[in-house]
């Protein structure tokens, strides 16, 4: 998949809107996601250096405060303390207007929190036409946000030309030996979201060679096989019958437990798991197999996460607790591709695309 990238374009002089994700706060301010920030610098890097007046736009989900302020003071403390990004507290866009109208050549500043706008996640015409009049170029590195369909993702797209960014495009590329894997390939699943990962398993279902099911969706398969899953979490929207007896789908076949709630896979699983790791040549994993809420439910995830590392397979990963789990035990680097995304990175191995993407392969460039 080919998309205009910011490679080899002339920016000088011109004002760029920089779609970012850094919906990384915690409600009380702190980084709870280095790795998205990191690797959204270099795009940012290379806008400063070919002169462009950069605009960044972000969002913060609701419960992650209202204020993204704490990610510009980390992007100056940690990137950029000799040229500090400037934060630009107004949220009204005339005020915004008049803040950016005096930037110079190789300035970057960042915008408060989108979604301070109704138009964002409603994608109002009106609020994406108000945020294209600021700038001349935009440019979306914002992947792990490509499959949400508001103003500052499909709408921006339709009044400026548009690109992607060096990590847009590297998530990109990172994803195609998915669709072109070695064998024998695994699938694993784990996470709380059911519904966003039943289309994975169905686009892979005739390319994998094996699909291990953990997290809350395999609680819906214990469900519809008429166990018992007490008061543990599955999604009753989520149809799992057509999948029952597939060869090609593992379940766990022993499971941890706290006041009857299914929390973890158990050794039995985590060590049949393993046995298929070893035999893989290509891993594609989402989602912990076990609560990240309760510390003494990541065993699963964890021994897991390690046997992968040091596999030998080819590695795709992504989800942000399954991220968070590669930092904590420090092999980030043992895997061939970690995804900054989540849901994006669940639909588009479904689909093969997202809004976003489709958004700008219609951009008037």
């Amino acid at each position: 998949m080919t998309l205009p990238s910011i490679k080899n374009i002339d920016f000088r002089g011109k004002r760029v809107l920089l779609r970012a994700d850094f919906n990384v706060l915690f409600g009380d301010g702190r980084i709870e996601d280095l790795y998205r920030i990191k690797k959204t610098v270099p795009t940012i890097e290379l806008l400063k250096n070919a002169g462009a007046k950069t605009i960044i736009l972000s969002h913060l989900s609701p419960g992650k405060g209202k204020t993204i302020k704490p990610v510009c003071e980390y992007l100056n403390e940690k990137y950029f303390k000799n040229e500090p990004v400037k934060f630009i507290e107004h949220s009204d866009i005339a005020s915004v207007k008049q803040k950016i109208a005096d930037m110079e050549d190789g300035q970057v500043v960042l915008l408060e929190n989108l979604r301070l706008h109704e138009g964002e996640e409603k994608n109002d015409d009106v609020f994406a036409r108000e945020l294209a009049s600021l700038g001349d170029i935009f440019v979306n590195d914002a992947f792990s946000v490509a499959h949400r369909r508001h103003a500052s993702v499909v709408g921006l797209p339709k009044y400026l030309p548009s690109f992607v960014g060096l990590l847009f495009e590297g998530e990109l590329s990172g994803f195609d030996s998915a669709f072109h894997p070695d064998h024998p390939f695994l699938l694993i699943l784990g996470g709380i979201k059911a519904e966003t990962k039943i289309g994975v398993v169905d686009k892979f279902l005739n390319i994998a060679d094996k699909i291990f099911i953990g997290g809350a969706l395999a609680n819906n398969f214990f469900k519809a096989k008429g166990e018992d899953i007490d008061g543990s979490s599955y999604n009753e929207k989520v149809s799992v019958e057509k999948y029952l007896g597939n060869a090609k789908i593992i379940l766990p076949e022993d499971v941890r437990k706290k006041d009857g709630v299914i929390l973890d896979v158990g050794p039995k699983s985590a060590e049949r798991l393993e046995g298929l790791i070893k035999e893989a040549r290509f891993i594609l994993w989402n989602g912990p197999l076990g609560s990240m809420e309760e510390p003494s439910f990541e065993e699963g995830t964890k021994i897991i996460a390690m046997a992968i590392a040091n596999s030998g397979a080819r590695t795709i990963v992504g989800g942000g607790d399954t991220v968070a789990i590669l930092n904590e035990l420090k092999i980030m680097d043992k895997f061939s591709f970690v995804s900054t995304a989540g849901g994006a990175m669940l639909e588009f191995l479904a689909h093969g695309t997202l809004p976003g993407i489709e958004a700008l392969f219609k951009s008037g460039i």
